[in-house]
């Protein structure tokens, strides 16, 4: 894959990125280096070899489903120093 100009400015407003010139350089002769290496894997043959679930062999260990008894709202709310009957309230954090 080609890297020129209209790509390098596609990554930079997809990412929200404001790059200079001298870091636009910077980021297309890295971003090259890597689609160079991504090109040499796909030079192996990977025929008969089956994909990957896990990078490891181990076995994986899921527990089954089990119905747990929740603590209902009206007892969680119960001690909540402000609530609207149904929500926790707490103070605005973000503006």
């Amino acid at each position: 894959m080609q890297l020129d100009k209209n790509v390098i400015s596609r990554l930079e407003k997809l990412a929200r990125l404001q790059l200079d010139d001298r870091e636009k350089e910077i980021f297309s002769r890295d971003l090259t280096r890597i689609l160079a290496m991504v090109d040499k894997l796909l030079e192996l043959d990977t025929s008969g070899i089956p994909p990957l679930a896990s990078p490891t062999e181990a076995p994986q260990n899921y527990r089954d489903d089990e119905h747990i008894e929740y603590l209902d709202p009206e007892a969680a709310l119960r001690n909540a120093p402000k609530q609207d009957g149904h929500f926790f309230l707490v103070p605005k954090v973000i503006e």
